[in-house]
């Protein structure tokens, strides 16, 4: 728990003290293809087939993976191909620090749709139990929208969007409430992912949800690379953070450049170094631990070689943590 006693106010609660070094900072895995050449999904593939990623995370110089769920689902592993997985981590010298489940929203319009995400969380709860998985990252994004997909950058392109319903968010704080019981049987903690056009697309609407949600193991993964890369006015990075931040127990980091003309009413965006972006990252991590945070941490990079660029941001992150640590 943090200083702030609240419902829901968390920051990683169980972790134990990290020093620089010892952090979890794991690599996303957004940059490897969760589909083969012959439309089979590496989900269903042979453990030999998981493997070539993991190794190429290994010698990128990362002791921790973030098991992004776009690249192999937890969920749908049995238990017996949860233990080949962990065992081709552990052979590559890997330890699990979350599992990050992508666009899968429990409100999805679709309730069908949504039934089976909710199904589907429950099960990647248990099996992040299974792998000795102690934070679940789950958001209210929904998938990404033909004119998305073939946007240079997806968030160019407008998304689906929660609607302004009483009840449908009262059903969103119903299922999470529902994820984050099961959760805390398994000893599991839930963070929810700030994700713009969502009822956590703002910092107050996020702080909003997890107070309502009001549970000890519920917290907020405040993305705000998410939001500073939209064209159009968003909210002061430090405005997001010194509002979230209390209630964070889990946090995906990445940055980009942006700009905008006052003349001609533009913005440009577009994904850097953590260390070359907008977001100043020394500030923001220091205003974290300020507040008592301890959570695991998940670098991400969209375009190039976004696993080179994680790398980078690991060893930036790094350095910030031993200037900014007491001990």
């Amino acid at each position: 728990m943090t200083s702030t006693s609240v419902p829901g106010a968390t920051n990683g609660a169980g972790a134990q003290p990290c020093d620089a070094q010892s952090w979890p900072i794991g690599a996303a895995m957004l940059q490897f293809p969760g589909t083969r050449a012959d439309g089979s999904t590496l989900t269903e593939a042979d453990p030999a087939a998981w493997r070539p990623a993991l190794r190429e995370v290994a010698l990128a110089g990362f002791s921790h993976v973030d098991l992004t769920d776009s690249w192999v689902r937890p969920g749908d592993l049995s238990a017996e191909r949860l233990g080949q997985l962990t065992g081709v981590a552990d052979d590559l010298g890997l330890a699990f620090s979350a599992i990050s489940v992508t666009r899968k929203s429990v409100i999805d319009p679709d309730s069908s749709v949504a039934a089976r995400n909710l199904e589907y969380a429950l099960r990647t709860v248990d099996a992040a139990a299974e792998l000795g998985v102690g934070t679940v990252c789950l958001g209210l994004h929904q998938p990404l929208t033909p004119a998305q997909k073939e946007a240079v950058w997806f968030w160019l392109a407008k998304g689906g969007e929660d609607p302004e319903d009483a009840a449908v968010r009262d059903l969103a704080v119903e299922r999470f409430h529902r994820i984050g019981e099961h959760a805390a049987q398994a000893g599991v903690e839930i963070s929810l992912e700030m994700y713009e056009g969502t009822y956590l697309g703002t910092s107050q609407g996020a702080v909003d949800l997890v107070r309502d949600i009001a549970l000890p193991n519920v917290g907020l993964c405040p993305d705000i690379g998410n939001i500073v890369r939209l064209h159009r006015p968003v909210e002061d990075w430090r405005t997001m953070l010194e509002r979230m931040l209390p209630y964070t127990n889990y946090w995906q980091v990445k940055n980009y450049v942006r700009d905008y003309d006052p003349a001609a009413g533009a913005y440009f965006s577009a994904p850097a170094p953590m260390e070359n972006g907008f977001i100043d990252y020394r500030t923001a991590i220091g205003m974290a631990l300020d507040v008592g945070f301890r959570g695991p941490l998940c670098v991400e990079h969209y375009g190039g070689d976004g696993l080179s660029v994680a790398a980078t941001n690991r060893d930036y992150i790094r350095r910030i943590l031993h200037a900014k640590l007491k001990s």
